[in-house]
């Protein structure tokens, strides 16, 4: 077993659960942590991963990715870099599993649409969404709501992204149940979950955009970073075509991203002078990135993957079908709440913001395909005809 550093985070100095479970047992030698891993798992939300887009909407392909593989994939960098930086595993693995629980049916296109129907109610905010629904939502216990997790997990996933100085309604009220301290930084294992994420998307998204045809590898040889790793490549396998090197060329690029993310990072840490998980919360500043060099090469790929894949003309018509789908579910749940199932049409409430907020809970946990399966059975099959 890895021996974790002083500053990472330690299960047996957790914080604990707001609910104190009956009876103290066990289940098997598990820690908080692993625990709060395998709950992830087992959990109907986490499941539900497997039909929500993440970069294609309701791909028709079997080898694209979809939310469930993507955060298996940012799972396996956040739990092989956690361990070689002497951080706790099993919580960076399991804030990577569940860091887009809270994303709507078609992506950001799906909650830019619950964001605008939302908007004079709070709006909506897929990181806030998915605290609300570990905390409040998914219910699988018979003595509390939610899912219990352990504060380290909540604080993770509230703030892997930095600092939260301007929650919204959701936030504030799961912070209200359970302080989270919002305004620090968050642990070590949460800051690299969020970079984990980073590495993830910009790599796997490229291989999704080349196996799709909407990226070129011409294309892509105008980014510095991809151009220097296909140089690597190509001069490993001097004598291979192309098309047989460009997932080997997403994996050099994940292994230099890595690379440089944990000698970076190391190097933070030993400057910052930091001892304990509380000192990293108050540090200041986030102590787990790339280089200032890759940082900049990074922004560039990202620059280039919203340009060319993200903007894509197809990626934009889907987004413009998924909006008119989310919107259109609202409006009808709205305008008639016995078209929900019973268990969400009985709690539907007649005033505002409860009844709108209700209405997007009931939306955001669907998958893709049944969220066009429910706008067909309202709408027509020929709605978009």
């Amino acid at each position: 077993m890895t021996t974790l550093a002083s500053y990472a985070s330690h299960p047996g100095q957790s914080r604990g659960r707001l609910h104190v479970e009956p009876g103290g047992e066990m289940r098997g030698p598990r820690d908080m942590f692993q625990r709060d891993r395998d709950r992830i798992i087992h959990s109907i939300s986490f499941r539900r991963l497997r039909h929500k887009t993440q970069v294609f909407v309701s791909p028709d392909g079997d080898h694209f990715r979809v939310r469930l593989t993507h955060s298996l994939e940012v799972a396996q960098i956040g739990r092989t870099t956690a361990r070689t930086l002497g951080l706790n595993e099993d919580l960076t693995e399991a804030l990577c599993l569940a860091h887009d629980i809270g994303h709507p049916p078609f992506g950001h296109a799906g909650e830019d649409a619950l964001e605008a129907a939302l908007d004079d109610q709070g709006g909506f905010d897929h990181n806030a969404h998915t605290l609300r629904t570990l905390m409040l939502l998914e219910s699988p216990y018979p003595l509390f709501r939610g899912l219990n997790l352990s504060w380290e997990m909540l604080e993770g996933l509230a703030k892997h992204n930095g600092p939260v100085d301007r929650p919204g309604w959701a936030m504030r009220e799961v912070d209200a149940l359970f302080a989270l301290d919002l305004p620090s930084h968050a642990s070590l294992e949460a800051q690299l979950a969020a970079i984990s994420d980073d590495i993830a998307y910009d790599n796997h998204d490229i291989d999704d955009g080349l196996r799709a045809g909407l990226l070129t590898l011409d294309q892509l040889l105008s980014v510095s970073l991809v151009k220097s790793c296909w140089d690597r490549v190509r001069a490993r396998y001097p004598d291979l075509p192309d098309d047989r090197l460009l997932r080997e060329l997403v994996r050099e690029q994940i292994g230099v991203m890595a690379n440089d993310l944990i000698a970076a990072t190391r190097a933070n840490i030993a400057a910052s002078g930091v001892e304990t998980v509380e000192d990293v919360r108050h540090f200041g500043r986030t102590l787990v990135g790339f280089s200032p060099e890759l940082a900049v090469q990074e922004r560039e790929l990202k620059r280039f993957m919203y340009a060319t894949l993200y903007h894509h003309p197809e990626q934009l018509a889907a987004a413009a079908r998924a909006r008119v789908i989310v919107t259109g579910l609202f409006r009808a749940y709205h305008d008639r709440p016995d078209l929900m199932p019973p268990e969400w049409r009985d709690d539907c409430a007649l005033e505002e913001p409860q009844r709108s907020r209700h209405i997007a809970d009931f939306i955001a946990g669907m998958t893709d395909r049944y969220a066009e399966k429910r706008h067909a059975e309202i709408f027509g099959e020929a709605a978009f005809a």
